[in-house]
């Protein structure tokens, strides 16, 4: 929630909002690595996901891929880097597939 102090009234829309971006990301990775062992299915890991290690760690935790979504509000090409940066990290450390 926030106040719109000119407004003296909540200045979301619906008044309440959600939470997401990196305040939620230790319960995000937590919850993937605790789904990803309980199912044999694929896990979308998501949930403050700004960089390509925050990308890895979800990857390391068991997702099967990654959702970039409020860090594209800052940076549109925030998808772009992540990759990137997920690329630049499997060559350093040797890692020819996944």
């Amino acid at each position: 929630m926030a106040i719109d102090l000119t407004k003296q009234r909540p200045g979301l829309g619906n008044t309440f909002g959600g939470l997401s971006g990196p305040a939620i990301k230790p319960v995000a990775l937590y919850m993937v690595y605790v789904v990803a062992g309980a199912v044999k299915v694929p896990v979308i890991g998501c949930g403050g996901i700004t960089t390509a290690a925050d990308a890895i760690e979800f990857i390391m935790a068991g997702a099967t891929a990654v959702q970039v979504g409020t860090a594209s509000f800052a940076n549109p090409r925030a998808s772009l880097d992540i990759l990137e940066g997920i690329g630049a990290f499997m060559e350093k450390e040797g890692i020819k597939e996944y």
